[in-house]
């Protein structure tokens, strides 16, 4: 069985002939996923005149595969374009790029995360409307999470839903026309685990198996309260390994809960770490997947997926999967 690759690239209405490389990055620890294509700047000995083509805010769609069997890698919006003497770089990054519209400058307080985000959808929904576009976006939120101060000051709904990220450790994506946020590990996208054999293909493995026996894990959440004053909520192994959070204007509870979930990824036996495939089997965060190790299978099991790269260019297609907690 041989594998040919291929692919179908789309920016606004113009479709990719040629391209050097393609970086996909997703994860669930950033707020947007990213996509950087490379194209050369001649083709066929003349030069790739791009700039009456596609532009800034333009939809792309990214499908890659082998043998025409192409699976939807990527689908967002043109952030920046730049051109040095040789290629054409076009930076990207998902739906939340609609999201850098500026909001109003205002204050909060004890205002939960639900509340806090659907005035950040209703603010989008309201601009958009006025400027005719029809999407109008929802929030599913089940992530027990409240501020007792929050201020808009400046800043873009982007900027907020990265501050909530950064102070929440939250999973935020967008499905269709859907604003996720869910705690760590809460959901898993997929329903059967996807099956990683290191005899089979694994490429490459950077991955460790350590026993809970061996860590001594103490986490300390920081938080900066309306008076000024800091609080810190640890919990865990005292004396051991610690890691340090900080997430301002948040209730002790909310402290204490993203202690204990931030603990929660560190506690168990299992491998750590990231290893290197090929494009297929097709996997992403939030995925579930079977580590399989016919030498030692006391060390089979099954993960949850933090975060994947994706290369796709001359030297071939291949995926780096980073591993988060072992689910069982």
């Amino acid at each position: 069985m041989y594998y040919v690759m291929c692919y179908i690239i789309s920016i606004g209405g113009y479709s990719l002939q040629a391209i050097d490389s393609v970086t996909i990055m997703k994860s669930v620890e950033n707020l947007a996923d990213t996509a950087t294509i490379v194209i050369p700047g001649t083709y066929i000995n003349r030069s790739i005149q791009i700039e009456d083509k596609i532009k800034e805010g333009d939809a792309v769609e990214i499908r890659l595969g082998y043998n025409d069997a192409l699976m939807l890698e990527f689908r967002g919006y043109v952030d920046a374009i730049s051109t040095d003497n040789s290629t054409i770089r076009i930076d990207c990054i998902d739906a939340l790029y609609l999201f850098k519209k500026p909001l109003a400058n205002r204050e909060y307080k004890n205002i939960p995360l639900k509340n806090l985000l659907k005035t950040v959808a209703d603010e989008v929904n309201r601009q958009n409307k006025e400027a005719g576009a029809p999407t109008r976006y929802v929030v599913d939120c089940d992530y027990g999470f409240d501020w007792k101060k929050f201020v808009f000051f400046k800043a873009t709904a982007f900027d907020v839903l990265k501050k909530i990220q950064d102070e929440t450790k939250a999973n935020i994506y967008f499905k269709d026309e859907v604003l996720h946020i869910h705690s760590p590990y809460s959901e898993i996208t997929n329903r059967e685990p996807v099956i990683y054999d290191f005899a089979q293909n694994i490429e490459k493995s950077d991955l460790k198996y350590v026993l809970l026996k061996n860590k001594k894990i103490e986490i300390v959440v920081s938080s900066t309260q309306p008076d000024g004053k800091t609080k810190k909520v640890a919990y865990g192994n005292t004396g051991g390994e610690k890691h340090f959070f900080t997430s301002n204007g948040v209730s002790d509870s909310s402290m204490k809960t993203l202690a204990q979930q931030k603990y929660n990824l560190f506690a168990y036996d299992g491998y750590e770490g990231h290893f290197t495939g090929w494009l297929m089997p097709f996997v992403e965060p939030a995925y579930k997947i079977r580590l399989r190790d016919k030498e030692y299978p006391y060390k089979d099991g099954d993960y949850y997926v933090i975060s994947v790269e994706t290369k796709f260019g001359g030297n071939g297609g291949s995926r780096t999967v980073t591993l988060g907690r072992r689910l069982s």
